[in-house]
């Protein structure tokens, strides 16, 4: 006798046997299930689904079961995309599993479509996600969400039709290690890719503005091109898209066309699933790509790549709010990949790898490195404020000046300025007090030469200033942007062409002649045979920033700007201006010394002393007054992790011009060492899923590893 959709089997049968009836019970009473194998209208084979449901309840973060009927049974496989009945609704999904009984004692729905059967979420990808969700307390449909892209059946039709069979992509030839054989460690980086090893590096490259050859997107061409010549599969992520356009060029040149794919959150729909199923099928095994590639399918992966740790480009803004080294390390190790972290400079993070001995270093030695680099000159220092001491504390010092003016005879000036816009802050030129909106008390900035000053907030233009402390009318720049700096400039050197590069307006390259460009950190176009000179203004304001990164982010950005300058023995200065030079700042001596792990190596060992990430593990919780202390005592875990709080939070930013004002939040930072990082994030989703369930009204909003709200 068969059960039938959950009843228990009571009565024997003359094809039953009395020990066959109590098999059944015991199975019923451990909660066991096997579909009715005679069913025509289910599979015959594995006919049920785990399936993970597209729905961003903590609680519902799990697989569910799903009977798969038998016109389903071949297109319903591991990884592919369904539509499946949930809490009264069609949702989207991945049936992870199929398996020949379930353990849900009553009746199954059915599986309501397969949207398609491409197999997209592989085993290797599900378990990345798995693993970043824990590490960072999200859920996994969360993270899913930025793993997979979405379908697009034209491109799906129209790579089948291109490419019916798949053929195994023809491996190139080992490169000759090219830069890689200049720096320490680089050719047995190189070897080890070649075998197949796993090596893990942390590269420091050495400027080489007016040698593309040894370019550091040439380098990860070489050691993509090794890779793959050993059979194995190549993730290389970098900050943006003319970070992209450069590595595609790259790889070009060593591969010719074809054999990569770019892969960037900025391609349209059916380019970024074309090229995601290109990698997913096999066609292709390399993949070039902004933080978008670092879930990328990749057949035997055996090399991931990033470059420029520090940059915030690679913190995925949404949640869990990965960042790419963390998910690329992850699948280094679980899918036995090797790792190169490149950079000019050094994070904090990449740096306690290099002393806890996970990653090895390779870099040149100091003296070709220093060879390699400008000459870099401080404003304010040596005889400087002897000749004029006025000149000297200018925003514009003499010996910048000079040095554009002597640098624009043989090619391009780089001037790079932190802060864009035209005047982006101004105060009362009376009493210096911040100038404020009459009607909203927001902050004036001055959009241009011409135009009135203008509220930041509200966007009313103040024709008439009058400063309520001490009736002052005339209004000064505090901060001065990349745009007024552009104006200054083309009337401080007469007749040559200013460029400007910032936000809304980033240009990827210029010619080699005579020209003044003015950049934001991060937007400097790279100049054909490199920067005769560059002018890093106003230093203070890099120095400055409320961040606990200010140290590092400053070296970052001035490396950034400086290697695009030819290296000294070709002329080429670097003038560092408005950085206090009334006692050594070690951000400034490692730029002059061009030695960014020292200074890496100095951050670390006094966050170690202070606890601070990364030697610790923080998580941000912010909530309501009520809703906080209901979060702390489900998160227990008194023994491992330190409160530090509560203390005030900023609002969350209004969803409408009529949204009611928000009742004040507070915020609560949790701390504990790497060794009990699981545990925290742990409690952290418990934590949520509890409330979740319970159908809390007040939201908690859990980041670990915040990048802000630390200093």
């Amino acid at each position: 006798m068969e059960a039938q959709d959950g009843q228990v089997p009571v009565q024997g049968s003359a094809a039953a046997s009395t020990g066959e009836q109590l098999s059944l019970l015991r199975a019923h009473v451990r909660g066991e299930r096997t579909l009715p194998a005679r069913d025509a209208s289910l599979a015959l084979t594995d006919p049920v689904a785990e399936v993970l449901v597209d729905v961003p309840l903590a609680h519902l973060d799990r697989p569910f079961e799903y009977s798969v009927p038998v016109e389903m049974a071949d297109a319903a496989v591991p990884g592919a995309r369904v539509r499946v009945r949930f809490a009264g609704q069609d949702v989207d999904g991945y049936v992870i599993a199929r398996k020949d009984r379930a353990e849900h004692a009553g009746r199954l729905a059915s599986l309501r479509r397969v949207v398609s059967p491409e197999p997209v979420l592989t085993h290797a990808v599900l378990a990345t996600c798995r693993d970043v969700a824990r590490r960072y307390a999200g859920t996994v449909s969360d993270v899913l969400r930025l793993a997979v892209p979405p379908r697009h059946a034209a491109a799906e039709k129209a790579l089948t039709a291109a490419h019916p069979q798949g053929a195994e992509p023809v491996r190139p030839p080992r490169p000759e290690p090219g830069g890689w054989g200049a720096l320490r460690a680089g050719e047995a980086l190189l070897r080890h890719l070649a075998e197949g090893g796993t090596p893990f590096a942390c590269w420091t490259a050495t400027p080489a503005a007016a040698d593309p050859l040894q370019d550091w997107p040439t380098l990860l061409a070489v050691a993509a091109t090794t890779t793959l010549s050993a059979g194995r599969g190549v993730i290389l992520v970098v900050p943006d898209h003319r970070d992209v356009d450069r590595v595609d060029a790259a790889l070009t040149a060593a591969l010719g066309t074809g054999s990569h794919v770019r892969l960037t959150a900025a391609q349209g729909p059916q380019a970024r699933y074309t090229a995601w199923l290109k990698v997913l099928r096999g066609h292709v095994r390399c993949v070039v790509g902004t933080r978008a590639a670092m879930f990328a399918p990749v057949q035997d992966l055996g090399l991931v790549a990033w470059w420029d740790d520090g940059d915030d480009l690679l913190v995925e803004p949404r949640a869990p709010y990965p960042h790419v080294r963390e998910v690329l390390l992850g699948r280094a190790r679980r899918e036995g990949a090797a790792l190169v972290a490149g950079a000019y400079a050094r994070s904090a993070e990449v740096q306690q790898l290099v002393e806890d001995g996970v990653v090895a270093v390779v870099a040149g030695d100091g003296p070709a490195l220093r060879r390699a680099a400008p000459r870099v000159l401080v404003a304010g220092e040596g005889p400087e404020p002897e000749r004029d001491q006025a000149a000297a504390a200018a925003r514009l010092p003499s010996v910048a000046w000079r040095t554009a003016k002597t640098a624009l005879a043989t090619g391009p000036v780089l001037v790079q300025v932190p802060r864009r816009g035209y005047a982006p802050s101004l105060a009362c030129q009376t009493c210096r007090a911040p100038a404020r909106c009459p009607s909203c008390h927001g902050p004036l900035a001055l959009g241009g030469r011409d135009t009135p000053p203008r509220c930041r907030w509200c966007g009313t233009a103040v024709t008439a200033f009058e400063c309520p402390r001490c009736e002052g009318t005339r209004l000064r720049a505090s901060v001065i942007g990349d745009r007024r700096t552009a104006d200054e400039l083309g009337r401080a050197f007469p007749g040559t062409r200013v460029i400007t590069s910032g936000a809304g307006e980033v240009v990827a390259r210029v010619e080699g002649g005579p020209a003044l460009v003015v950049a934001t950190p991060g937007a400097e176009p790279v100049a054909e045979g490199g920067y005769a000179a560059a002018l890093l203004l106003d230093a203070w304001a890099s120095l400055d920033r409320p961040d606990l990164d200010a140290p590092l982010e400053a070296l970052r950005r001035w490396l950034g700007a400086a290697a695009l300058v030819r290296g000294a023995a070709a002329g080429g200065a670097v003038v560092l201006c408005g950085a206090p030079t009334d006692a050594p700042l070690p951000p400034v001596e490692a730029l002059v010394r061009w030695d960014p792990g020292w200074l890496a190596a100095r951050e670390l060992a006094e966050r170690r002393e202070l606890a601070l990430p990364p030697t610790t593990v923080m998580a941000r919780v912010d909530a309501e007054r009520h809703a906080l202390a209901d979060a702390m005592t489900a998160i227990g875990l008194g023994d491992v992790v330190e409160r530090l709080g509560p203390l005030p939070a900023p609002p969350p930013p209004a969803r409408g011009p009529r949204a009611q004002e928000p009742a004040p939040r507070h915020r609560m930072l949790l701390r504990t060492t790497p060794d009990h990082v699981l545990e925290l994030t742990d409690a952290l989703r418990a934590m949520r899923a509890t409330r979740a369930a319970r159908k809390e009204p007040e939201p908690v909003h859990v980041v670990v590893d915040p990048r802000d709200g630390l200093v």
